[in-house]
């Protein structure tokens, strides 16, 4: 019997979370974590450097890290003036790195999450979306896509509007082009987008999220994250690394 919650029928699936990346299955998956990772690695990417997916940084993740000959990024609050963190300011000034473990609790635990469930994986932000929608329309094949949401202090999921707002760019930008039928819940976030893409970046420095990361003195993260179309690339999660296809 079929699940009613594997919006089975549709080419274009929605979801939220870890939970949803394992309820709604797709041949191709779009995590989207616009505040902070997925836009960090649309600007890697942009460098030419590889992200290696982690879950929230522990002990193993330095060992991790070693294993990979690859820098490991960390907290923000850490980094200072010239270190790597999730910040894609950070990332953007970052000098001789070519390979970064770049751990976050919700876009890299659900990219880590699904490297080895046989789908293909983007990462996905505002700055790519149109691009990303280009690539995955030639493949032909079924897209669910992921808002990575963020967490409230008793660990469920916070459903994070700019996510909501990354989905939906990348879903109307797939429709643009064609692909469908499109999902309820996948509908939902288009619409959602088209709502407030004319008053970006406004509303994304003023949703919970941008206030956030402006309160703890980061906006630059949100500016970048507000750069709408702004990359061609299309990381891809490739052996657990995310490399431009």
């Amino acid at each position: 019997m079929t699940s009613p919650y594997a919006q089975s029928g549709y080419r274009v699936g929605f979801d939220w979370g870890p939970a949803g990346a394992a309820a709604v299955p797709g041949a191709l998956v779009a995590v989207v974590d616009v505040l902070s990772f997925t836009t960090s690695v649309t600007v890697a990417a942009d460098r030419g450097i590889t992200v290696l997916p982690y879950r929230w940084r522990d002990s193993t993740a330095i060992q991790y890290a070693e294993q990979h000959a690859a820098a490991l990024a960390v907290g923000r609050s850490e980094a200072g003036a010239d270190g790597i963190s999730l910040s894609p300011a950070s990332i953007r000034q970052a000098r001789n790195v070519e390979r970064l473990v770049l751990p976050s609790p919700n876009g890299s635990t659900i990219s880590q999450q699904l490297a080895d469930s046989g789908s293909t994986v983007l990462a996905v932000s505002l700055r790519n979306a149109a691009a990303a929608a280009e690539w995955a329309t030639a493949k032909g094949r079924q897209i669910v896509v992921i808002a990575a949401g963020e967490r409230w202090a008793d660990g469920s999921l916070r459903p994070a509007v700019e996510d909501l707002w990354g989905a939906g760019a990348f879903i109307t930008a797939l429709q643009e082009r064609g692909v469908g039928p499109v999902s309820p819940e996948a509908r939902a976030a288009a619409a959602a987008w088209r709502e407030v893409r004319a008053e970006l970046p406004g509303l994304l420095r003023e949703c919970a999220g941008g206030r956030e990361l402006i309160q703890y003195g980061f906006p630059q993260d949100v500016a970048v994250a507000a750069e709408v179309g702004s990359s061609a690339s299309v990381p891809v999660l490739r052996a657990g690394a995310f490399v431009v296809d």
